[in-house]
């Protein structure tokens, strides 16, 4: 379809016909993304609050349709980058947020802890340092006051405020220490997430929602015993890229809930339940 033809088909939406608008909406959501710049400039050039909201919520669906589309392609992806994932996380409430900005951000949290960083060093010390530069140079901590922001979850607003919920803290922890060639992985606990150092000689855990600290196997068990929890094998090995993104919705979902939003949430389920997982309370 032509420019002109784009044009004059979102004016149509000015249309006080019920019918009419409602044909246009059906139109405009048939040929996808591609026509929101064109419905951004009309909701900049109209006067009307009721043919701006009508745009608005255009400009959602489509955003959102193309939310789940590459959601889609990153889950039938081979490597299913986990920056990535959070990204698309990210961008139901920030749709122009760049993934390249992403990782610039993370590149300037990698040069922190590299600087610090010596391979000749004990797992154990390793993980020290690591832990003094993400939580005491940088100051990045678990916001508890603030635990069911939605902001918490989004990993754009997690590095600006260094704030977050368990699974946004331990993902920049996984993502650096893995820059870093250390053997680090989430871990799907109930009501938890966590992370593990696991190589063949050597396995410990670490909360980086508790600035980093390490723990055992045998505090998982407690943590269990202590849940009425049988131990199952999964509750202490590494999980998916795939249990990241699900549990991240999980806790999305929950957050609107008790902000009373009830259509995000609706929408986050769809998006949760729309790709494969292990998924934990």
């Amino acid at each position: 379809m032509q420019e002109s033809e784009l044009k004059a088909l979102i004016s149509l939406l000015d249309d006080d016909d019920s019918e009419v608008s409602s044909h246009v909406e059906e139109q405009i959501i048939s040929i996808g993304s591609d026509i929101i710049p064109f419905l951004e400039d009309h909701w900049e050039q109209s006067f009307d609050p009721r043919v701006q909201t009508r745009i608005e919520d255009l400009i959602h669906s489509l955003q959102y349709e193309l939310l789940k589309d590459r959601l889609q392609i990153w889950v039938e992806s081979k490597d299913q980058d986990l920056m990535e994932g959070m990204w698309l996380v990210a961008t139901y409430l920030y749709p122009d947020l760049e993934l390249s900005q992403l990782r610039k951000n993370l590149e300037q949290i990698f040069y922190d802890a590299w600087t610090e960083f010596k391979d000749d060093l004990s797992p154990i010390d390793q993980i020290k340092i690591l832990n003094g530069v993400l939580f005491s140079k940088l100051k990045f901590k678990a916001n508890t006051k603030n635990f069911h922001s939605p902001s918490n979850s989004m990993i754009n607003m997690v590095m600006e405020s260094k704030k977050g919920n368990p699974i946004s803290l331990c993902t920049i922890y996984m993502l650096i220490a893995r820059k870093l060639n250390m053997p680090v992985y989430g871990v799907n606990l109930p009501n938890m997430f966590i992370l593990c150092y696991k190589t063949d000689e050597v396995t410990f855990y670490i909360n980086a929602f508790n600035r980093g600290l390490v723990f055992t196997k045998e505090d998982i068990d407690h943590y269990l015993k202590n849940l009425n929890i049988n131990p199952d094998p999964k509750f202490y090995e590494p999980c998916t890229n795939v249990e990241f993104i699900r549990r991240s919705y999980r806790n999305l979902m929950m957050c609107f809930e008790k902000l009373g939003e009830f259509e995000k949430m609706e929408e986050i389920k769809v998006l949760m339940n729309s790709i494969s997982g292990e998924l934990l309370n």
